[in-house]
């Protein structure tokens, strides 16, 4: 039985998102556990998801990027009142930001160069050395525009 979506495919924060998570050198995007995901190889990010617990103490985050930072990056990250620890995947090192939390009201205001960033640094954690390689010579989208 297939896991029903956890999301809706014309949502803005993931339509934006996506423009910027494919942009990696062999990013595609699946749909796993009824969520939308990135890889290369493996995935590096995904989208949307909650807190482990019962029910009535989970809390959903439905426009929330999910990432795969370095020990370092996860650190100053956990101290952001926007992250939070993602069910299943965060005794794994992920962390997910909450992109509609701090004021956003709209895809607009969400620093998207911060979250090419977190990407970029997420794609490096499981990409491959070809992969990483390709990225450092094309650049990626940490180094434009989002």
């Amino acid at each position: 039985m297939p896991h029903p979506l956890m999301f809706e495919d014309d949502d803005p924060y993931l339509l934006r998102l996506r423009r910027v998570a494919l942009a990696f050198p062999d990013a595609e995007e699946r749909i796993a556990h009824g969520r939308p995901g990135f890889r290369a190889g493996k995935f590096f990010a995904w989208y949307g998801g909650s807190t482990k617990g019962s029910a009535d103490t989970r809390i959903p985050y439905e426009q929330a990027l999910i990432v795969l930072p370095d020990d370092t990056d996860r650190a100053a990250l956990a101290e952001d009142a926007r992250c939070f620890e993602p069910a299943y995947l965060a005794p794994s090192g992920w962390i997910g930001i909450d992109l509609a939390a701090g004021g956003a009201t709209a895809p607009e205001d969400v620093d998207w160069q911060e979250v090419a960033e977190l990407l970029d640094a997420s794609y490096r954690r499981v990409a491959g050395v070809r992969r990483t390689a390709r990225l450092d010579e094309d650049g990626g989208p940490a180094n434009a525009t989002a």
